[in-house]
């Protein structure tokens, strides 16, 4: 389940100090990049992923140089495992600060394209499992003073896009939701926002092209179509995300944070 700490590690000074975080879909792409990053602003991390062996060898990097770390293998569609995942934290690391709902699928497809199966596992991925560890987390945040919620919905989540119906709806799903909790729980010190984010040369931009039968320099080519003239990088999301997580965005509820090199404008 986890990596341990080594006992003699350096004292933690950075953006994150003292906070705990959980991350899921933690093992690649944009989670991992925060989860490197808010470990490397002194955050005890947790992160959570299907893929656990990844997870492990993220989470063995971050110990490696200092920071706390612990990998959860967990499907984040299951109230069970969602339920572990927040226990296994508390017990690990004895509260929960920052909760980044990252984990997420895509499926290019039109409505008459997209099975019921395929529309029921992305809207499951995408926004059950925000609904799921977010009304675990609240609790736990709320006894300890209070917490930060970020979740990831994207671009197409307030602009719709071609082939991507299900997608759309659930991200568009996801601003909603945050929104709501934000004025839910704004009264208990909670905080939540969502990172928009365009394309990112992450595992998913990869699968995208594969779904849409296009060679992955094609793909890219399109999706760089936009002012800044390129996709963007993990780690770019990840600093969006690490700002809306911290104490730099204290009076910041309810809002979207459009990272997407402008192609919204």
């Amino acid at each position: 389940m986890s990596a341990a700490q080594p006992r003699n590690h350096q004292m933690p000074s950075g953006k994150l100090h003292g906070k705990i975080a959980l991350i899921t879909g933690a093992a690649s792409g944009i989670g991992r990049a925060s989860a490197l990053l808010f470990a490397n602003e002194s955050a005890a991390v947790a992160m959570v992923d299907l893929n656990h062996e990844k997870g492990m060898e993220v989470a063995a990097e971050i110990v490696a140089g200092g920071r706390r770390a612990i990998a959860i293998a967990a499907d984040v569609t299951s109230e069970t495992d969602c339920r572990r995942a927040i226990e296994t934290v508390v017990l690990e690391f004895g509260g929960l600060h920052i909760l980044f709902n990252n984990a997420g699928i895509i499926r290019r497809a039109t409505v008459l394209e997209t099975s019921e199966a395929d529309w029921d596992r992305l809207l499951d991925v995408n926004v059950k499992s925000v609904f799921l560890l977010s009304r675990l987390a609240i609790p736990v945040m709320a006894a300890g003073g209070g917490g930060s919620i970020v979740n990831s919905a994207s671009g197409w989540g307030l602009a719709a896009g071609p082939m991507a119906a299900a997608y759309c709806a659930s991200k568009g799903a996801v601003v909603q939701l945050t929104r709501a909790m934000a004025i839910d729980h704004g009264a208990q010190n909670i905080r939540c926002n969502c990172v928009c984010a365009g394309d990112t040369d992450t595992p998913m931009l990869r699968e995208e092209a594969r779904q849409l039968g296009q060679s992955e320099t094609e793909f890219r080519n399109e999706a760089s179509r936009r002012p800044l003239g390129r996709v963007g990088t993990a780690e770019e999301i990840a600093r969006a995300a690490m700002y809306l997580a911290s104490d730099a965005s204290k009076f910041t509820t309810g809002t979207t944070l459009v990272v997407d090199g402008g192609g919204l404008a």
